[in-house]
């Protein structure tokens, strides 16, 4: 019986007595041959497991998530079978299949004679589940994918600990200021950029600082969506994401920090954290 991706890891660590089962990279091969879900599978969807770790025989739940955002649960075997590796990648997700070729018909209305003309585009009218897409911002200045730049439309720092983090971090380290956005490859919204609270252009890291707000609503449901949509659109960019999380608020990637106020400590924290991300060599370069 297929189970979840939390439950299978805890067995498979359990029955193999090792913290690390499946290594990064051991099944690599047997995934090369479907690009489509490389693109479609994310390690913060799935407890933090990469593609490259899981068995493609595994009877294991992973979470995909296709282009356009929808999501879907489904097993590596139940992936892997779905017909033909060359074709539109709206085949991989099943909305997106559906919406392509759709089921549902919709019938004209009668015509009140047969001998009415009969009205331009007559026959089977099928039904389409479509978003209007919203226009996109031409501010975004023309500039490579990932390149980091100062942004007319970035908003301005929400809260006070953000402008006493951001000086906290340049006081350390000696890194660009100023830049508050990075060029991403898909839109965001109604935008190519996305807007950071910290961004570090020699180290390529974008730091958030997350906190639950007055009214306790701020970075869960919805907006923790978002939030990780925006990670995805950094890491795609070749960017890595570190978030300073409070009030309880969980990790949702693999170098997040919990925190229960910003101090000193949570400054040295942070700053060990972009030597595991990028390394001491580069990092330390740039202390003051």
């Amino acid at each position: 019986m297929s189970e979840r991706v939390e439950s299978w890891w805890a067995r498979r660590q359990w029955s193999k007595g090792l913290e690390t089962p499946y290594p990064v990279g051991a099944y690599r091969h047997a995934w090369a041959p479907f690009p489509a879900l490389w693109r479609q599978y994310h390690a913060d969807l799935n407890a933090g497991i990469v593609l490259s770790q899981v068995p493609p025989a595994a009877d294991v739940l992973l979470q995909w998530q296709c282009d356009r955002g929808h999501r879907f649960v489904a097993t590596p075997a139940e992936q892997r079978s779905r017909p033909g590796r060359e074709r539109r990648r709206s085949a991989w997700c099943p909305e997106c299949s559906d919406e392509a070729n759709p089921s549902r018909v919709v019938a004209l209305p009668m015509r009140a004679s047969v001998t009415d003309p009969v009205p331009a585009g007559a026959g089977v009218v099928r039904e389409r589940r479509g978003r209007r897409q919203a226009s996109l911002c031409d501010k975004t200045p023309d500039l490579s994918v990932g390149e980091a730049f100062t942004s007319a439309c970035a908003p301005k720092p929400a809260s006070a600990v953000e402008d006493r983090l951001r000086a906290d971090v340049h006081e350390r380290l000696a890194l660009t200021t100023g830049m508050n956005a990075v060029r991403v490859q898909r839109p965001f919204f109604t935008h190519v950029e996305v807007w950071p609270d910290l961004v570090f252009p020699e180290l390529r890291i974008a730091i958030e600082y997350d906190s639950i707000g007055r009214h306790g609503v701020e970075h869960v449901g919805r907006r923790e969506e978002a939030d990780r949509r925006k990670d995805r659109a950094l890491r795609s960019a070749g960017w890595e994401v570190v978030r300073l999380r409070t009030g309880k608020l969980e990790p949702l990637g693999p170098h997040d920090l919990q925190l229960t106020s910003w101090n000193g400590r949570a400054l040295d924290r942070l700053v060990e954290t972009l030597r595991t991300v990028r390394g001491p060599l580069l990092v330390d370069a740039y202390l003051r």
